[in-house]
């Protein structure tokens, strides 16, 4: 995390670096380095410059997540879940935040 924005870090061992991507943004803001110390100087400038350039252009930086968006299942498992909404009498988005929200705890 830098600058309280969390990034995504890969390392490239046919190049040597490590590769840094912030997320929530609106655009892109990578960063490289050959060390820790390095990629967190370098992702604080690209951070900077990607912050500026949207302050200049006057847009919003941070992407705006409307707790909408769709997803595309099998009928199969569309009708299950339903099924099982319904048996433990909660709506089908509630059965579906409550997957997501399995998923992430598994996950990190």
């Amino acid at each position: 995390m830098i600058s309280g924005v969390k990034a995504f870090i890969d390392y490239d061992p046919d190049a040597e670096t490590f590769r840094g991507e912030f997320v929530g943004l609106n655009g892109g803001a990578d960063f490289y380095g050959e060390s820790i110390a390095q990629l967190e100087a370098e992702g604080a400038k690209s951070l900077n410059v990607f912050l500026e350039m949207c302050q200049e252009r006057g847009i919003e930086p941070y992407k705006n997540f409307s707790g909408k968006f769709n997803v595309r299942i099998s009928p199969e498992v569309h009708a299950r879940l339903n099924e099982i909404a319904l048996s433990q009498n909660i709506s089908l988005n509630a059965a579906v935040e409550n997957a997501v929200n399995d998923y992430i705890e598994h996950s990190a």
